[in-house]
């Protein structure tokens, strides 16, 4: 797991102020001088830089909109940032809609590593070299992504596969790109009023945490193992078989899949196949994933989706994966079935059960503002209706009211609005909401039933009578606080950190200033009182305190001037 560290811990390391220079140049160069500065973090630039604070970006970069030079910057630094960008495209709570559909074009395609390097991670991790394992082995990279990279290869009994090999150093710069974006996001809450209730500091530990699962390719063995167990006997769904045995943290190794991708409707078509029946099972087979085992492919794009003979579905990349507790599932589906009764307390309800709060909720407001939501999408025909919009406008709308889905909603309705992009190229009639609410009603009817009532009701009496067991302890550990005087209430003030840093920045200009002018009084007394050594009979210590006190006082002023603080 990676250590976030603030930057005061590693600042004097080179690695990270040179990475921290290189990311600041960058923004500065597509025009966002104007963050830099919000921020405070132009002290971290070397001084060459720092004159181009103000500065606007090249011509031909000005000519773009800011959400798509903010892209360009993402792209240029790097495979940390291609990620963050890819998981921010999914969250209206943090940027407006023009960001996420820009980034949401991020494309996480980079140049391939040499084979020498990855013959080093064979020797590394299996200790002997690639072509020892395999017979053969492709050198050159058939997909290359920020993460790693693919390759194809036979093994000794010829079954033909896929090797998977993590990029050399990726993780060291990953680790140190995450400890920036700590730093950066500790300073956004310091300085940028608008952010502070979205924690930006928690979203880079949820990032951190994803990031780290999906460098460690053990993790995505995991995945398969578990995604194949689901769907083991179901002949519509073809999980490729992984070789455990050749695995390691950095190195997968899978079964080769000879498929159509879903996107490649042409030649689906010409070959045969039903894609009518093909988008359908697709879509029933993420929802079983999502609403029956609580374990679904979070990213089904066309690449990730290939079609076997005989219609059958096979996905592959299981490296970003959603899970949702049984809880989650029955709160997001009674949501669903609210807004479709149009039960106005239930919506409210349900919407505040599958989201957290950033603050007091009008529920006046938010019961109006769900009841248009309703009225302008459910009484259009099935035909009509887009998850994919569905989903955009519920969470603009939640994020007006200071609310945000729990990370794991946000990735199902991102999986399935991807599902539904897919689905469309292959059937433009396809209706996701009509196919998801057999799936909803089957999880709302299980909610009822005699086995289920029976394990909340014993789950509930267990939870309560250990809190009756650890009550009394408790009670009195309390009172005996209380009869000895040591009881303590914490009270926290919230808000009063900028107002803490101005107070601050006031006094130490004051000391400064008092330190100033004690400086150019004494440098006077030396000067009047002819002390030796002189220089042209004017005392040489009077003269290094007058220099000291113009260079003290001239750093002051451009210190003043450059943060526009007068």
């Amino acid at each position: 797991m990676f250590s976030l560290r603030k930057l005061g811990v590693f600042g004097r390391t080179y690695r990270h102020l040179q990475r921290y220079n290189r990311i600041l140049q960058v923004l500065l160069k597509y025009g966002f001088s104007d963050l830099v500065g919000r921020l405070h973090i132009d002290q971290y630039l070397e001084s060459g830089w720092q004159r181009l604070g103000g500065t606007l970006p090249e011509e031909n970069l000005a000519r773009l909109s800011r959400p798509e030079r903010l892209r360009l910057a993402f792209e240029e630094l790097g495979p940390t940032f291609i990620k963050l960008g890819q998981v921010l495209s999914s969250r209206p709570d943090l940027l407006p809609p023009a960001y996420m559909t820009e980034l949401a074009r991020l494309q996480d395609e980079i140049p391939p590593v040499p084979w020498t390097e990855i013959d080093g991670v064979f020797q590394r991790e299996c200790g002997v070299a690639a072509e020892s394992l395999f017979p053969e082995f492709e050198h050159e990279s058939m997909a290359a992504a920020s993460i790693g990279q693919v390759h194809r290869a036979r093994m000794a009994n010829g079954q033909r596969v896929v090797v998977k090999v993590r990029r050399p150093g990726i993780a060291q710069l990953v680790a140190v790109d995450l400890e920036i974006f700590s730093h950066i996001a500790s300073l956004m809450e310091q300085y940028l009023e608008e952010l502070r209730g979205h924690s930006p500091s928690t979203v880079v530990e949820e990032f951190a945490e994803s990031l780290h699962r999906e460098l460690d390719f053990s993790v995505e063995l995991a995945n398969i193992q578990r995604f194949a167990r689901q769907f083991r006997g179901n002949p519509q769904i073809h999980v490729p078989a992984v070789f455990p045995e050749l695995c390691s943290s950095r190195i997968l190794v899978m079964e080769y899949i000879e498929g159509i991708k879903a996107s490649d409707t042409a030649r689906l078509q010409a070959e045969g196949y039903d894609l009518s029946l093909v988008a359908r099972r697709g879509a029933n087979l993420v929802m079983e994933q999502i609403f029956r085992h609580g374990f679904f492919h979070a990213d089904p794009h066309p690449g990730n989706l290939f079609i076997l003979p005989g219609n059958v579905v096979c996905f592959i990349d299981f490296g970003q994966m959603g899970r949702l507790s049984r809880r989650d599932q029955e709160d997001f589906t009674a949501l669903v079935m609210s807004l479709i009764r149009k039960d106005e307390h239930e919506m409210v309800s349900g919407v505040l059960r599958t989201t957290l709060q950033q603050g007091e909720v009008n529920r006046e407001r938010l019961e109006r503002d769900l009841l248009f939501l309703v009225d302008r999408y459910l009484y259009q025909p099935l035909d009509k209706l887009e998850a994919a919009k569905i989903f955009q406008d519920l969470l603009a709308l939640v994020t007006r009211h200071h609310l945000s889905f729990k990370p794991s909603l946000y990735l199902m309705m991102k999986a399935l609005s991807t599902l539904e992009g897919v689905g469309m190229m292959l059937d433009p009639r396809l209706q996701l909401f009509t196919l998801a609410r057999p799936f909803m009603r089957r999880l709302q009817l299980e909610r009822v039933q005699p086995r289920r009532l029976a394990e909340d009701a014993a789950s509930l009496g267990l939870g309560y009578y250990r809190l009756l067991r650890v009550l009394p302890d408790d009670l009195r550990h309390i009172l005996r606080q209380l009869q000895s005087g040591q009881l303590k209430l914490g009270f926290e003030h919230q808000g009063i950190a900028p107002l803490q840093q101005t107070l601050e920045r006031i006094t130490n200009r004051l000391a400064f200033a008092i330190v100033l002018a004690a400086l150019i009084v004494g440098s006077s007394l030396i000067v009047l009182s002819g002390i030796p050594p002189r220089w042209h009979n004017v005392p040489v210590i009077g003269l290094f305190g007058f220099l000291l006190a113009a260079c003290m006082g001239f750093g002051l002023l451009i210190s003043m001037i450059r943060h526009r603080r007068m």
